[in-house]
């Protein structure tokens, strides 16, 4: 009987209204009031609630109706909602609240009925000028006409660098019971010990390694001293490239690279150099399919000194198949296409 009477209740607010107008009729206080109504019905009423209604009482207000709420009634105009996100895509849901004088939960209903989901996008290396961009199409059309009459892909060697860490630290939750604590993960320092890694590859895997030493780091000279040792690497392992077909360069645009001294370098080789647009790591094998693989691989791994991270870098290249190498050589074409169509904008991943 008693729970019948609660549901009641529940569904017929404006009975708790009478109730609460007769209490403050009798005087009492509005926590008093709630004290006793949820007593007789159960907790059919919130002390805050009453206490509203009490200071609406006080002032002479006695009509027990729902007041409207403030501001514009919200009527859920998806239409306009979705042209606010065509306008913009990045506004946050208080800032289309406040734009379209809605209330939060009403965006939030709307972007639910519009099946909308908030995703941040990755991280882009630079902010590309319409310069860049111009840039990025133009290099990408000649290479793409250039390999429509000559597949050369086969005759990229291409190379860059990355810092390798002696210490990969890897904070990994664990399966443990409610009241246990999880192991900490120590931080890595700020300045953490590491060492250079340049590397050069081809479709048929890497040619080339080498591990800087300490407090060395990449100049036009090292960079011209690398690339002796590297065609040395090449007559021993790619000596059709070297005699036959010709060798097409494949880097980026660091400093090191471009410097007279190597372009110099690279002349008395006689190698080719392929064309490279500013800021596009998303046009370097290295970085959008080589780096990744091997950071993966360096997850969670602590190295002692130089030799040990070396075989460890080895084995890694060693156990990837022809096809890993190749694969990343061939994306080439598809993201000079993609860049073409994207209007210079960047590849992502």
């Amino acid at each position: 009987m008693i729970y019948s009477i609660q549901k009641k209740m529940e569904k017929d607010k404006n009975f708790i209204r009478h109730l609460a107008l007769f209490c403050f009729d009798r005087g009492m206080q509005a926590t008093q009031a709630v004290e006793e109504i949820c007593s007789i019905y159960g907790q059919v009423l919130e002390v805050r609630t009453c206490q509203k209604w009490f200071k609406r009482f006080r002032g002479g207000d006695r009509s027990l109706q729902i007041l409207p709420g403030r501001g514009r009634p919200v009527t859920l105009d998806v239409d306009l909602l979705a042209q606010e996100l065509d306008n913009d895509p990045r506004q946050t849901q208080r800032e289309l609240a406040a734009k379209l004088q809605w209330s939060k939960k009403a965006v939030q209903n709307g972007l639910k009925k519009l099946g909308k989901v908030y995703k941040k996008g990755k991280w882009t290396p630079h902010q590309l000028s319409d310069d860049n961009k111009m840039t990025r199409v133009a290099i990408a059309s000649s290479l793409l006409a250039r390999y429509a009459l000559d597949p050369f892909l086969e005759r990229i060697v291409t190379g860059d660098e990355k810092w390798i860490l002696y210490c990969n630290v890897t904070r990994k939750g664990e399966w443990i019971s409610p009241e246990e604590t999880p192991a900490p993960t120590p931080r890595a320092g700020l300045h953490p010990m590491k060492v250079m890694l340049s590397i050069w590859w081809d479709f048929q895997g890497y040619i080339h390694l080498e591990l800087l030493p300490t407090n060395t780091t990449i100049t036009k000279e090292v960079y011209c001293a690398q690339l002796d040792r590297l065609n040395q690497e090449l007559k021993n392992k790619r000596h059709h490239l070297v005699s036959r077909k010709g060798v097409i360069l494949h880097h980026d645009n660091a400093k090191p690279h471009t410097a007279k001294m190597t372009l110099s370098k690279i002349q008395e080789l006689g190698w080719e150099i392929l064309p490279h647009p500013p800021y596009s790591p998303d046009l370097a094998p290295s970085d959008y399919h080589l780096f990744r693989s091997l950071q993966n691989f360096l997850r969670g791994k602590f190295y002692v000194n130089v030799k040990h991270i070396e075989n460890d870098l080895k084995d890694f290249l060693a156990s990837k198949p022809v096809t890993f190498f190749w694969d990343g050589i061939d994306k080439l074409t598809s993201r000079w296409r993609e860049v073409v169509e994207r209007n210079g904008e960047y590849v992502i991943d």
